[in-house]
């Protein structure tokens, strides 16, 4: 059941900084072996409450029980917890054997960086569950290809470095955002957590309380409930070390600048209040480019699913949803294709709009208020022009407006490196972008393409499947490409996921086929995500082969 909660007091508040500075003592004293334990808890504690998780959240955004989007909430909040877990326990468990993290393929050295596989990783029978997708993290330059994880696991092991607490400040979107930014902070970086759950979602915080009960007990974790002066109160305290947040580039600004014109002028004099430490996950206008070329009719449909999902997957409440789409004007395929996602578009039921204030973004992105503010209609802008919109490709929009950017190109690799130039330069964000590539053109251009993926400023990049894949996978790391600075944010400071420890990731590259088989559980027009979903669930609950045979049964019923 979604019930609101009640804001935290300034004394519980100040009892729960209390608890976690003794916390961070005992954290500091912590074996491997006593973090391993607490793990295992964690899976347990997630895996009982994982049913009444999904139906809170389904409660709060009115999703019918027979709805296929209630998946969305299975995938998106305990399922990709546990895999955050299990993926940690596997780590922890490497560098107790090995004295590292257990990678699942050899690095590769390409142009003087590091080319880590992320994925599939060795656990979870990733490789039959997931193949062909592949996924690889790009490290910046002074990485030894020796040492991808070297500075990473010192951490994890507390070497010369104590623990802090971190101010978490949760998003109000998806569920596993907060629980896994917590996570990250606990078991990755050796920190203890005072999370501050945003008032969207408010309602998930008893679930959170008791999966992760082992971390509360232990001083390691406090869950608080509140808005701005609660978030403030845990900012401001001095017993507060650093602050991280998933949440838009504005209130990032406020935390470390200050509100109105004082704190825009405080920027532009690098002038911050905030004199802590903030890393952040702050938003994108993403965008998905389709490289023209010959598509199959499959496959031109498997990617305008791909893309609709993109769309219309938590009501377009993501920092990762489609925004721009930018195809080749001369592209032959351009008419079909439109149509195939205008047709799949007004196929799918409208959802009920339970972020705040999606209504008013709606009527400034679309042009035109909507006629039902409680159902906003998935909306295609097509051929725009930026300079007379420039706020679509400026602004991300949290609302379910999608605008076709057409791009004139003189040939396919022409229109690449136009979209580059493009993605760069001209759409804000750096978080994660998408492309759409025929098999011929990635053997033809192979070194064009490699070209343009390591010009792309972006924290992922994926090609031919959507971005938001790296997000759940949990073993890549997830956040803006490192760019960004306290005065120009872009998509956030800092990464979190990264179950290798990698240290100085600067992308990952995301492959999977133009066509996926059988149909991904993610795909908005499986027909029975959600059987599968709590199928895969069990595994990572309980991973065993034993429970192989009724998922693959389930998988081909999409």
């Amino acid at each position: 059941m979604s019930i609101a909660q009640t804001a935290s007091s300034e004394s519980e508040l100040d009892a729960s900084l209390d608890v976690l500075s003794r916390g961070a003592s005992v954290l500091s004293h912590m074996s491997l072996d006593q973090r391993i334990e607490l793990l295992r808890g964690c899976i347990e504690g997630v895996g009982a409450v994982s049913r009444d998780w999904v139906n809170a959240a389904c409660e709060a955004k009115r999703i019918p029980r027979d709805s296929p989007a209630r998946t969305e909430e299975v995938t998106a909040g305990p399922l990709a917890t546990l895999r955050f877990l299990q993926l940690t326990l596997q780590t922890y468990q490497d560098i107790r054997v090995h004295g590292s993290p257990r990678l699942p393929a050899p690095v590769e050295h390409v142009s003087g960086q590091c080319r880590v596989p992320v994925f599939p990783t060795r656990q979870l029978y990733d490789g039959l569950l997931f193949r062909p997708m592949t996924a690889e993290t790009w490290l910046h330059s002074s990485i030894n290809p020796d040492a991808v994880s070297a500075r990473g696991t010192e951490r994890v092991l507390g070497r010369d470095v104590d623990p802090e607490v971190v101010a978490v400040l949760g998003a109000g979107n998806v569920s596993s955002i907060p629980a896994t930014d917590a996570l990250t902070m606990i078991f990755l970086e050796r920190n203890v957590v005072a999370l501050k759950m945003n008032p969207v979602n408010d309602y998930l915080g008893p679930y959170l309380q008791t999966g992760f009960r082992p971390l509360i007990d232990a001083g390691l974790l406090q869950i608080a409930y509140g808005g701005i002066e609660s978030g403030k109160y845990f900012i401001d305290d001095h017993r507060t070390d650093r602050v991280h947040i998933t949440g838009s580039i504005q209130s990032h600004n406020n935390i470390v600048w200050g509100t109105g014109q004082q704190g825009e002028q405080r920027r532009l004099e690098n002038r911050p209040v905030l004199e802590k430490a903030i890393t952040s996950e702050l938003g994108n206008v993403s965008p998905w480019a389709v490289v023209p070329g010959r598509y199959s009719e499959s496959e031109l449909r498997s990617q305008v699913e791909l893309i609709a999902t993109s769309i219309v997957n938590n009501v377009s409440f993501n920092c990762i949803a489609t925004k721009i789409i930018l195809t080749s004007r001369d592209w032959p395929q351009r008419q079909r294709f439109y149509e195939l996602l205008n047709e799949l578009l007004r196929s799918i039921p409208l959802r009920y709009a339970y972020y705040p204030g999606a209504s008013e973004r709606f009527e400034k992105f679309s042009g035109r208020p909507a006629e039902n503010p409680r159902r906003l209609p998935w909306t295609l802008l097509h051929d725009i022009d930026p300079a007379e919109a420039p706020h679509l490709l400026r602004e991300e929009s949290f609302t379910p407006v999608c605008a076709e950017l057409v791009v004139d190109a003189e040939s396919d690799v022409d229109f690449l490196y136009r979209c580059v130039d493009m993605m760069n330069e001209q759409i804000w964000g750096t978080l994660a972008t998408n492309l759409t590539v025929t098999n011929d053109f990635q053997v033809r251009h192979a070194a064009d393409l490699d070209d343009a993926l390591r010009k792309l400023r972006y924290g992922t990049i994926a090609i031919n499947q959507w971005a938001a894949l790296s997000f759940a996978l949990i073993s890549p790391p997830w956040g803006g490409y490192p760019e960004s600075s306290l005065a120009d944010a872009q998509s956030g400071i800092g990464f979190v996921h990264n179950t290798f420890l990698l240290d100085r990731p600067e992308k990952t590259v995301l492959r999977g086929p133009l066509r996926t088989k059988p149909k991904p559980i993610w795909d908005s027009t499986h027909r029975h995500p959600e059987r599968v979903a709590w199928d895969l669930l069990d595994l990572y609950r309980s991973p065993s082969m034993l429970r192989l045979p009724k998922l693959c049964i389930s998988s081909f019923t999409g």
